[in-house]
């Protein structure tokens, strides 16, 4: 695998004693067919006039596969995994005058480059292209029902804006001919729970008006990409396209790791400090750079650091051909910086990963990562920004998180390790139900429904007219009130109607939702809360008005809450003996209250003080894996006074290394440990699903049990501190705030587990 490097220009950043680990990944060509002579002519000519002459081996396939059935796309970054949909598309598009198309993608910004991209073809006689979203002016939507043949949108505006409001957009159900899913891979945990609802929805509509389109859709690399495309759209026999045609450039792949400022207690120095440096070296290089990072805030730090940096250098000049690209910019400054990008009128761009998705922005030879983007499938994401003109650079660039460090120690593992599985659940009870109100006001529910809704439909609206939201009729189920809009109420980042609005108060917007299980322990009043990689200090928490008022934050600490939690087993789903315990997978019903909450130093995570706080219990049904170790405990003695410490720190490592199981974030996972569980007789440790009605992270976590024990024994066997830091057993999201814990004692618990 490894070859010589060679002088490029990061060949003295690669010499740098903090890079524990480079490899050169050698140049792969091209495997290129003719352009298919059944095309229509139109569409050959719109690939003439775009300089396409030929296709990589992987479109000609995708092309074949979409006229045969749905489809799924899964080749790497920049492959021209949008020519696989685009020229199925403008083929029907030419060939049938009627015929409508809808594209989905989770942003604008990537609606906003795919329409660039459509109006290159020059089609448009044929090819009518528009953008339905959020920011499209009100007094242009009827047009765009009426003339588009192709509407751009992303699944929140279908949810609230167009299948509520089927009838005015009758001749595209009408005619609808593909459905296009790109990014495929952003649709999972709790928002892909909502989104594959939302097909269902789309599918039911247009089956009323005599249509069933094609659906295709397009992925970065995932473990499971027939299983996740069967389930965000619930049809089966779908084809997969995953031999890459494309060619690939060189690629040095580099791993740094920040020093130890303290190695007692595990610090490093600031990863934000060590990415100014890396990327003012690359800039000085000449080098064309992006530095991803993912709180809006590092990105600004970064930012403002690397400019200092480049201002004092022997060439200042430079320090301004660095910009950023985060959220919160107006549309027209987004598209001001991605003209600037593709025209590579600037040399470095410090990112949030608004850019890891397939937006173009020209040839760049270096991408960074700084810190763990949360999953192997999103760093390749990112890495494959770079390496566009022959030649690139992909940096690693590790924080003291418990996996950076874990990687920083398996490199090659970490550089071989399989993507992760994308998890989705369309059936999660509490989801399922919103989007059963909301296929209930799209057109009555009856039995026909059953194909596309599943068959436990029923049962659902059953118990949605005892609750008094669905009444039955001659033709079905409908909304008890004729003037409801349940689409309205439900957000599809979150999973249970009962949520709080998030208000900044300065401007006045509404920044989002976050639902109430999770409200109490992230939006207390006093809290620092990250929203999209903004940090907003909480002023107040209105518990009537279910609203948290919030105020951008630039303090330099933040905070964590302490709780008390209760874990109750309601119904077990499975069960079987694993490495000595007995392992379980059901259905939990999870109490927490919130008794108060520290602030703590964000460079040393000293405590600052610790404030109690009065607000009520809060419980939820989910979904967990639990494991009774008392046999474990019992065969051999186990000093009692490590037992708990010990529990507790073997829950924080097998909650830390899930992610590399399932593509999830750890805050999505909860856990709780304890010596005596009334309902077990025992020592027990659950692991469950952070959101009401479970998702199928934790079912994940029970199915490869094996490896998530294997992996938070060499977490926490590893790590060099002496009895537990933020690189093995504490955790920043701990209810208890990381007391007790036992490193030593979690490290004999895993000794047993064989």
């Amino acid at each position: 695998m490894a070859a010589p490097l060679l002088a490029e220009p990061w060949a003295s950043i690669l010499a740098d004693e903090r890079v524990v680990h480079s490899d050169v990944y050698g140049a792969r060509s091209a495997r290129l067919v003719s352009v298919p002579d059944d095309l229509d002519p139109r569409v050959v000519d719109a690939l003439e006039r775009a300089g396409i002459e030929c296709l990589y081996a992987h479109q000609e396939e995708a092309l074949r596969a979409a006229f045969a059935g749905p489809t799924i796309v899964t080749t790497g970054t920049a492959s021209g995994k949008s020519l696989c949909f685009q020229l199925p598309t403008l083929e029907v598009l030419c060939s049938d005058p009627k015929a409508r198309a809808l594209y989905l993608y989770p942003t604008k910004a990537l609606a906003q480059d795919q329409a660039r991209a459509l109006h290159r073809f020059g089609m448009g006689a044929q090819v009518r292209p528009a953008i339905y979203d959020g920011d499209t002016p009100r007094e242009e939507r009827a047009a765009i029902r009426k003339r588009s043949n192709l509407v751009l949108t992303n699944p929140d505006m279908l949810h609230v804006g167009i299948l509520p409001n089927h009838a005015a957009w009758a001749d595209l159900f009408a005619n609808l001919a593909f459905v296009v899913i790109d990014e495929a891979h952003v649709y999972r945990g709790v928002f892909g729970s909502h989104v594959a609802n939302v097909m269902r929805r789309l599918r039911r509509v247009a089956a009323r008006y005599g249509t069933e389109p094609r659906f295709l859709l397009a992925s970065a690399t995932i473990a499971n990409p027939l299983e996740l495309a069967e389930r965000l759209t619930g049809l089966d026999q779908m084809t997969l396209v995953d031999v890459d045609g494309a060619p690939a450039a060189q690629r040095t792949v580099a791993m740094w790791n920040p020093p130890l400022t303290d190695e007692l207690l595990g610090t490093r120095a600031s990863v934000l400090a060590e990415a100014a440096e890396l990327l003012e070296g690359l800039v000085l290089e000449g080098a064309r750079t992006i530095c991803f990072m993912k709180s809006r805030r590092g990105v600004e730090l970064i930012l403002r650091l690397t400019v200092d940096r480049l201002a004092s250098s022997d060439r200042p000049e430079l320090a301004e051909l660095v910009v950023p690209y985060r959220a919160g910019y107006t549309p027209q400054q987004r598209r001001e910086l991605e003209r600037r990008l593709t025209a590579g009128e600037v040399l470095a761009v410090v990112a949030t990963d608004a850019l890891e998705l397939g937006i173009d922005i020209g040839s760049l030879d270096a991408a960074i990562c700084v810190t763990f983007p949360g999953t192997v499938s999103s760093l390749r994401q990112m890495w494959g920004r770079a390496g566009r003109r022959g030649r690139g650079l992909a940096v690693f660039l590790a924080g003291e998180d418990a996996l950076d460090q874990f990687f920083c120690r398996h490199p090659d593992e970490f550089l071989g390790r399989p993507v992760e599985a994308a998890i989705l659940d369309h059936e999660s009870p509490q989801i399922y139900a919103e989007h059963l109100l909301c296929a209930a006001h799209e057109a009555p529910l009856n039995d026909e429904d059953a194909g596309v809704l599943g068959s436990g439909w029923r049962g659902y609206a059953e118990e949605l007219t005892a609750a008094g939201m669905l009444r039955e009729r001659v033709t079905g189920f409908v909304p008890r009130r004729a003037d409801d809009y349940p689409a309205a109420r439900v957000a599809l980042r979150s999973a249970t109607m009962d949520s709080f609005a998030l208000i900044d108060v300065q401007s006045g917007e509404l920044l989002g939702q976050i639902e109430a299980a999770r409200a109490y322990s992230t939006v207390h009043e006093g809290a620092v809360y990250l929203h999209l990689g903004r940090s907003y200090e909480v002023l107040a928490l209105d518990l009537d008005a279910r609203q948290a008022l919030l105020e951008p934050f630039t303090g330099d600490y933040f905070t964590q809450a302490k709780r008390e939690s209760f874990t109750l087993v309601e119904r077990l789903h499975d069960r079987r003996d694993a490495l000595g315990v007995t392992l379980s997978f059901g259905a939990v019903a999870v109490s927490e209250t919130v008794l108060g909450y520290q602030r703590k130093g964000l460079q040393d995570h000293a405590v600052i003080d610790f404030k109690a706080l009065d607000l009520p219990t809060v419980e939820f049904s989910t979904r967990a894996l639990w494991f009774e170790l008392d046999e474990l405990v019992a065969g051999e003695p186990f000093p009692p006074e490590l037992l708990l410490g010990a529990l507790h720190a073997l829950e924080h490592a097998q909650i830390a290394v899930l992610p590399l199981i399932a593509m999830c974030d750890r805050w999505d996972i909860g856990g709780l440990s304890t010596n005596a569980h009334p309902q077990t007789g025992g020592p027990t440790i659950f692991i469950y699903d952070g959101h009401p009605g479970g998702i199928g992270i934790t079912r994940r976590g029970f199915d490869e049990f094996g490896r998530l024990v294997n992996d938070a024994r060499r977490l926490i066997a590893e790590c060099p501190c002496a009895s537990g830091c933020p690189s093995c057993v504490q955790s920043p999201k701990c209810g208890n705030l990381n007391e007790p814990l036992s490193k030593r004692g979690a490290l004999e618990l895993l000794r047993r587990l064989t």
